[in-house]
């Protein structure tokens, strides 16, 4: 990468961050340009350089908190699709430790920017990346579990929702219980507590 283009994706950053911060603060229609442009260090045209709007800032915050969890898991599409059709169907809860861990720790690593995007899911998108998750992901589980098509859209909502409350819940109280913990609740949610009942026999 030449110096000129560090320096570009590096004050992209620093704005990235600034907005981020400032969105534990207040709601995103209270943020100004002017605003994040001075806790990034940044003037006015710097920012347009990069943004049209705080919407298209937005947009990328939330697509490099994507990146930045895809990155953390080293999952990659095809390989994750693959393991969904030839996994064990136990594994498909994906409420298993092996599948949570990872990412309880990346949530543990970046408590501020989860704080943030759960404040904000709605301002944030996250029901659009839900819905992505949706296709790519839970459509082909449900479809190994033969569950009919017009009750898959209630059981994704119930899964997807019931997991972000505990997340929610952890993240109140700053992540103090232990992830083995966190991950056990879930699992206990999910499966209705078999997973624990199969380990003890």
């Amino acid at each position: 990468m030449k110096k000129s283009e560090s320096r570009y994706f590096n004050t992209a950053l620093r704005i990235d961050q600034a907005f981020l911060k400032l969105l534990e603060q207040k709601d995103m229609e209270y943020i100004t340009v002017k605003e994040i442009c001075e806790a990034a260090g940044v003037n006015r045209s710097t920012f347009y350089l990069h943004y049209e709007t705080i919407g298209d800032l937005l947009a990328e915050s939330v697509q490099y908190m994507n990146e930045q969890f895809l990155e953390h898991m080293k999952l990659r599409g095809e390989v994750f699709v693959s393991k969904i059709r030839d996994c064990p169907l136990d594994e498909l809860y994906l409420v298993t430790p092996a599948y949570l861990t990872p990412y309880l720790e990346y949530i543990a690593q970046n408590k501020r920017l989860f704080r943030t995007a759960l404040k904000n899911s709605g301002s944030l998108g996250l029901d659009r990346i839900y819905s992505r998750m949706m296709r790519h992901v839970f459509t082909p589980i449900l479809e190994r579990f033969q569950i009919a098509e017009p009750d898959r859209p209630y059981m994704v909502a119930f899964y997807i929702h019931g997991l972000m409350a505990i997340l929610s819940e952890w993240l109140k109280h700053d992540c103090a219980d232990s992830i083995p913990h966190v991950c056990a609740v879930m699992e206990q949610c999910v499966m209705g507590g078999r997973g624990k009942q199969e380990e003890a026999k």
